[in-house]
This record gives structure tokens, C-alpha cells and sequence, in this order.
């Protein structure tokens, strides 16, 4: 599949082809530069499998090389966090090393990249070989949703892709920002998961509910239990004090030479 895509007045067009890699290219193995970066990526995409947000021909997917062909040049960008409504299934099922929107299939619907801590490569706009992340997205993948996340200061930016270009999206009253395709908001929290305390990426739905994590759906169900289990125990004393109430009323009416069986 071939495209071109005309640039400003000061650059050339370039020649994008959609081919997928063969098994054995060379993939770039970035290391990853923080632990809570893989926890981030992991946590957004376990409370969307645990809602039922996923199906099976969704692509949830972390420093997986998304690859286009650019003037005959081959370039893969992984960024940390990708989501694609539908993809081909593989045949026979397997990892995949790699993913060419168009011919895999559908383009990438949200690009997350978490801010590191050296180059802030995540708003290179460079326009040739290397071609730099937010210039990749926009020009040449044109991801609808770009979201850069700096988690060790809570700050999020999400870019939206409108006329070719993106543009920086306001944040609603609460400080979240909507996603069409999964029909879910993105926000940030502050809190505690895997022993690690500090600020999270998180869903929230229409309603303003947050999406929880499986050791929060597991707490919240114990929570339940738990006054399920006071409320029984509450009856049962209730019970009891009336049964005693009763007990003490028929023995005062025997007091009293009346049989409480004949009232």
C-alpha cells in the first residue's frame, strides 16, 4: 500500500508504503528507562480487559514497533502504550514482533508515550532520518489521539489530530479528557498500586466512575462481604433482642396467672 503525503513548502513530499516486516528483521530493544513505566502501561490495559473494553480483534500493546516504509526506508517507532480498535488475527496465533498499520490492520486509534528522563524525544518533531515521535505519529501513522504523560509530576498533554495537524485538547472540569473510540475518559490519580505510590493514567466512564484494577475489584468485593456479613449480624441481634422481649413478656403474664398461649 503506497500514500503520499506532501509536507510544508520547505519540505519534500514523502513516499509512505505500508509493508509488513518479514520474521527475521532486526527490531530496535530500546531498554526501558524507569520501573513504573511498564506498570503504567500494564495498569491502563488491565482495567479496560477487566470492564470488557477489549475484544478479540483489539490491540492493546506496549514498546511494540509500529512500522511504516518512508522513501524506501524502513522505520519502526514503539511507543509505550498503542491501542488499535480491529487487527488481523495472526495464523497460527503467535506474539507478534511487530505491527504495519493498513495491512495488519487498523491504524493505531491512541498513542501514549511516557515522558524519560534524558532526551524528551517524545515531541521531536524531526522531519528526517531519525524521524523524530510526534512528527512519526502526526505526519506519517496520523494517530487521531497523541498523549504524553509525565508521571513523576502528574502532567498530562493529549494532542488530537485535526486537518493533518495536532492540536494540544483541553482538559473537561475534572481535569480528564474524552476518547471517542473507547467511549471512556483519561485522567489522571494519585495513589498506590504494586507498592508503588505516586501518579497513574486511569479510565473513568460516562458516569464519573473509575475503572478499577483487579486487587481493587477484589478489595471492593471483600468491602461487600464484609457488610453483607454486619447486616446479617445485625438482624440476627435484632432478632434475638426480640425474642428476649418476648420471652420476658409471657413471663410476666404467667406472673400474673394468664397464659400467653391463650392471649
Amino acid at each position: 500500500m503506497v500514500a503520499q503525503l506532501k509536507s510544508d513548502i520547505s519540505q519534500p513530499t514523502y513516499t509512505v508504503t505500508w509493508e509488513k516486516l518479514p520474521d527475521d528483521y532486526p527490531l530496535p530493544d530500546d531498554p526501558v528507562e524507569n520501573t513504573s513505566q511498564p506498570l503504567i502501561a500494564a495498569a491502563l490495559r488491565e482495567s479496560l480487559e477487566l470492564q470488557g473494553r477489549l475484544t478479540s480483534q483489539s490491540l492493546v500493546a506496549s514498546n511494540l514497533g509500529i512500522c511504516a516504509t518512508v522513501n524506501n526506508r524502513t522505520t519502526v517507532k514503539a511507543p509505550d502504550w498503542f491501542y488499535a480498535h480491529r487487527v488481523i488475527p495472526l495464523e497460527p496465533p503467535r506474539s507478534r514482533r511487530s505491527y504495519t498499520p493498513r495491512v495488519e490492520g487498523d491504524n493505531p486509534a491512541i498513542v501514549m508515550e511516557f515522558l524519560s528522563e534524558t532526551d524528551r524525544g517524545e515531541y521531536c518533531w524531526r522531519p528526517f532520518p531519525p524521524y523524530g515521535k510526534l512528527w512519526f505519529y502526526e505526519r506519517i501513522l496520523q494517530v487521531p489521539i497523541y498523549v504524553i504523560f509525565e508521571p513523576d509530576a502528574g502532567f498530562i498533554e493529549v494532542r488530537q489530530l485535526v486537518e493533518g495537524a495536532y492540536q494540544i485538547q483541553a482538559a473537561d472540569t475534572e481535569g480528564r479528557y474524552w476518547m471517542e473510540v473507547l467511549g471512556l475518559f483519561l485522567g489522571v490519580w494519585y495513589g498506590k498500586k504494586a507498592d508503588l505510590t505516586g501518579y497513574w493514567l486511569r479510565w473513568w466512564d460516562r458516569e464519573g466512575n473509575m475503572l478499577l484494577w483487579g486487587m481493587e475489584r477484589i478489595e471492593q468485593e471483600q468491602q461487600r462481604a464484609e457488610q453483607e456479613q454486619q447486616r446479617a449480624e445485625q438482624e440476627r441481634q435484632r432478632a434475638e433482642q426480640e425474642r428476649q422481649r418476648a420471652e420476658r413478656l409471657a413471663d410476666y403474664l404467667r406472673s400474673q396467672g394468664l397464659d400467653p398461649e391463650q392471649l
